[in-house]
């Protein structure tokens, strides 16, 4: 299992909709939560460990209607 945390920005006044458009039709996000600064969402997403990230990104988030730029954060340990 890897984790990975994308931060998207959106067309203008898309976030909502594109936050309900991420939950509804990507099974691998965990949590989806907007934010303040240069990005307007972070997604959190579970992936299985042979799914290629670069590819994972490209088609499931980058596509959605809205999105307009995304920044990928890959994890290593989580901390409990």
């Amino acid at each position: 299992m890897q984790t990975i945390f994308v931060m998207v920005k959106c067309e203008l006044g898309c976030s909502y909709e594109v936050a309900g458009k991420a939950v509804e039709t990507i099974e691998e996000v965990s949590e989806v939560y907007s934010v303040s600064g240069q990005y307007d969402l972070i997604m959190k997403f579970h992936l299985a460990a042979d799914v290629d990230i670069g590819r994972f990104v490209n088609k499931a988030v980058q596509t959605l209607p809205g999105v307009k730029d995304t920044f990928t954060l890959i994890t290593f340990k989580a901390f409990a």
